[in-house]
């Protein structure tokens, strides 16, 4: 049986191809102390459909390249806010040039006098 892994697209930047990062709770043999372990896998998407951010799940198949031994099996959950998204709202408020009154009407005043 095949293994199924979760985790989270961290890049999808090459084509059919989404690196995923998985991270598992360990406790150490001597100390019993619990830390955790990221590991990346790379995954084919045959349909370049998974975008950074996305919960996806992949499952093992046959090795596809060197480095790819995983498939999409399918995309549990996006986002609500992309990185992409925030960028653009950023952008927008840098846009905005601050005046120097303090009040909405006095904005409205400067205007008019331009």
């Amino acid at each position: 049986m095949a293994k199924i892994i979760i985790g989270t697209v961290s890049s999808n930047k090459a084509d059919k191809t989404i690196v995923i990062t998985s991270q598992t709770r360990k406790t150490h043999p001597i100390y019993r102390k619990q830390y955790s372990v990221t590991t990346k896998f790379m995954a084919h998407d045959e349909k370049n459909e998974a975008e950074d951010g996305d919960k996806v799940a992949i499952e093992e198949c046959r090795p596809i390249s060197a480095n790819k031994h995983f498939r999409l099996k399918e995309i549990i959950e996006k986002p609500k806010l992309r990185e992409e998204s925030l960028s653009l709202v950023k952008s927008d408020d840098t846009n905005k040039k601050a005046s120097k009154s303090k009040t909405p009407k006095e904005d409205e005043e400067v205007k008019e006098e331009k």
